[in-house]
């Protein structure tokens, strides 16, 4: 997929949204007089603005750092404050699609598996019934039901001993980022074993006795309910939500004034063996399978395998991550590439500094401190100069899993005549925001490119309930992603100089 961009259409868009409209380049005559023009200069370069006049136009707040190579010879084409450390946000995930990637091999497939401790005689399995999670990231509701069927196919119409279920296969951690609101559905827990990206999907509808609420576990095709979450309706005005660990459930609260009429939204799962194995047993009983309730075990005993469930290929799991820039998927193959390297992942934080270890050794970076793997936490750091450094060693395995970015107009419009085609991964926290990928220009060119921004002053002032929807961060963000725009216009016309 490629973008065409027109240069004076793209020119002209900067200047109607302010970006860069008080320098030469874009609007306007020049502010100081023109140096002569040398003999076999190019003369694009007299009119072009530099990065500085660029990012003093956009009136963005905080620091601003950026690389840009030339990916045939690596060399620097352009940069501001290079080596100034910022937070990636969601670009981290390139860097844990290369970890993954080099450890796992793009052929790697998640399992999911039930094994059974004793023989199933005459449809009675005279043992336990285990559901053992192998650290796929991308299992559903259908892919549970599948499980089911195998199950039956296996000749077993109920289980006599126990139903176990086990997430040890990856260290467990409540929530990706603890800085973050306790309802938000991208910072749910993590262990071995996820079911719909450990989120539940809570709906309300207003009644003439109040509001019926339902928690579930939706897929295409289905939808169960789920009894390990619950929700309760108080008139309140604040907090939005609450949270409480009930043991066995998560127990949440929502304020009524809120709500409206109806709705629905995806809530984040803390208990996800638990969560998995109680859809499981409503499955089974609704394929005729009588599942006793499930019972969380931290290691799983030995078993005979009795059906397993694979993910898609690795490959295609980091291409849907870097597409929909899903946390909890990023988490579970760094972890799982940790395991695999290593022979265990402690905690999340631990495998993060392995992964940031293995890409200071890797590729010679010099900055580079994660706390996580999918970019959440507010604490990781990394330079531009070494994000591009990473992705031009790893361009090659990297950059035909990178989304296609179109470039748009001050109103959000997709250019539709572009000269330049934009492969890359965004980042967004609050008054942070990244973009670094790879940029294929029309005469041949491709550069090599990494972008971070933030004002972690004005982050660090927001309170944990701001950090949803925080004042001044949607504009912000505007201003960050049409200076990246504007940038990106600049590298092309350095380059084809």
């Amino acid at each position: 997929m490629t973008h065409q961009l027109s240069r004076r259409h793209f020119l002209a868009a900067l200047g109607a949204s302010g970006i860069g409209a008080a320098t030469p380049a874009l609007a306007g005559a020049p502010t100081a007089s023109l140096r002569p023009v040398a003999r076999g200069e190019d003369l694009r370069l007299r009119s072009i603005a530099s990065a500085e006049e660029l990012i003093a136009a956009a009136k963005l707040s905080g620091a601003v750092g950026f690389t840009v190579l030339d990916a045939a010879t690596g060399t620097v084409i352009d940069s501001h404050a290079p080596t100034h450390g910022l937070p990636p946000a969601s670009v981290a995930k390139a860097i844990t699609a290369s970890y993954a990637l080099a450890v796992l091999g793009p052929d790697h497939r998640f399992n999911t598996d039930l094994l059974a401790t004793g023989e199933v005689v005459e449809g009675v399995l005279k043992g336990d019934l285990i559901l053992l999670g192998g650290g796929d990231p991308t299992l559903d509701t259908d892919g549970m039901a599948e499980l089911v069927l195998m199950l039956k196919a296996a000749g077993v119409a109920r289980v006599e001993g126990r139903f176990l279920v086990c997430g040890g296969t990856l260290p467990y951690t409540p929530t990706i980022d603890p800085g973050q609101p306790e309802h938000v559905g991208y910072s749910p827990a993590v262990s071995g074993l996820a079911l719909n990206y450990n989120r539940v999907h809570f709906e309300w509808h207003k009644g003439g006795n109040g509001y019926q609420v339902s928690m579930d576990a939706p897929s295409p095709t289905l939808r169960p309910a789920v009894r390990m979450a619950s929700m309760g309706v108080i008139t309140r005005d604040v907090p939005l939500y609450t949270y409480h660990d009930g043991g066995a459930r998560d127990e949440w609260t929502v304020a009524r004034g809120a709500l409206g009429n109806s709705g629905a939204r995806w809530l984040p799962v803390r208990k996800p063996d638990r969560y998995a194995g109680e859809v499981f047993q409503v499955l089974a009983g609704g394929k005729g399978v009588s599942v006793p309730a499930p019972e969380m075990v931290a290691t799983c005993p030995p078993g005979t395998l009795l059906a397993r469930k694979q993910s898609a290929p690795l490959a295609d799991v980091l291409r849907d991550m870097l597409k929909w820039s899903t946390n909890l998927t990023a988490e579970m193959v760094g972890l799982a590439a940790t395991r695999a390297r290593l022979g265990e992942a402690q905690s999340m934080r631990h495998s993060a500094a392995e992964m940031s270890a293995w890409a200071r050794s890797e590729f010679g970076l010099e900055q580079v401190a994660l706390v996580d793997h999918s970019g959440l936490g507010e604490d990781s750091r990394i330079t531009s100069q070494d994000m591009a450094k990473l992705l031009l060693r790893q361009r090659v395995g990297l950059k035909a899993l990178l989304k296609p970015m179109p470039l748009r107009d001050s109103t959000g419009k997709v250019f539709k005549d572009a000269s330049q085609a934009v492969h890359a991964k965004t980042g967004t926290l609050n008054f942070v925001s990244g973009l670094a990928g790879y940029v294929d220009l029309d005469g041949g060119e491709e550069l090599v490119f990494a972008f971070f921004s933030g004002d972690l002053d004005r982050r660090a002032t927001l309170s944990k309930a701001q950090r949803e929807r925080p004042e001044g961060g949607k504009a912000w963000n505007t201003r960050a992603k049409m200076l990246q725009q504007a940038l990106i216009e600049r590298w092309a016309v350095l380059a084809e100089a």
